[in-house]
């Protein structure tokens, strides 16, 4: 099966808020700020839990690496809305849309299933404290990580494979800033319940939104621990 189908066209337009455009320059604003300092404050969680001798545990090894998936994932779609939001050319070409798909979901299935690893650790520190050196040793969490990387990889391969199989008939638009796979099935013509059905089972399973008491940034959650 080929990742991608013959009927493809050229470029996507991205219509974003067209409908309501006194948003765009607010929301750059927003973006323009927020994300150096998200970025910043992921750099820095990573800096400090590996020079800091105190932090070679665990716990932080898992934090690092959710940091610098963070970074990954929100570096996948935010400059790309930067650019949509203030240029005058809101367009990207369906080359350019497959591989931001392809890195958006792998880095949000990832950072999903590095969350769940996430929370047995803290489960298995708790509930199981005279174990815990034995169970989540070297191995284990560089085991642990390539299975949360193989998992997103995975999840994304099929899932976006999958969509841009669909027909789109001559459809470009695409309501939105970025290239995302609920907005594609909707774009797309013909039988599409498979993909919307492919798509929610995994959703609901790997892209459950936390607690409202805990967000899902590394900042964030290091701010809920007990130290």
């Amino acid at each position: 099966m080929p990742l991608v189908n013959d009927s493809h066209p050229g470029e996507f337009i991205l219509l974003g808020f067209a409908d309501r455009p006194w948003l765009e320059l607010p929301l750059f604003v927003l973006l323009l700020v927020t994300y150096p300092m998200a970025l910043l404050g992921n750099v820095a969680i990573i800096l400090v839990s590996r020079l800091d001798p105190r932090l070679h545990s665990p716990m932080y090894f898992f934090l690092t690496n959710l940091s610098f998936l963070d970074m990954c994932y929100t570096t996948s779609v935010v400059p790309l809305m930067l650019f949509c939001l203030r240029s005058s050319k809101k367009t990207i070409s369906y080359t350019a849309c497959v591989v931001q798909l392809y890195f958006y979901s792998t880095m949000g299935g990832s950072e999903s299933l590095l969350l769940a690893t996430m929370s047995l650790d803290r489960y298995v520190a708790i509930c199981r404290p005279l174990h815990y050196p034995l169970l989540m040793s070297q191995r284990t969490r560089l085991l642990a990580v390539s299975l949360v990387w193989l998992g997103g990889m995975a999840y994304s391969f099929s899932e976006v494979t999958a969509t841009f199989q669909l027909p789109l008939c001559g459809h470009n638009q695409l309501d939105h800033l970025v290239c995302e796979i609920p907005v594609l099935i909707k774009t797309a013509c013909g039988e599409k319940e498979a993909n919307e059905l492919a798509l929610s089972v995994p959703l609901a399973c790997t892209f459950s939104p936390p607690p409202p008491s805990q967000g899902t940034s590394p900042s964030s959650w290091l701010s809920s621990m007990e130290w």
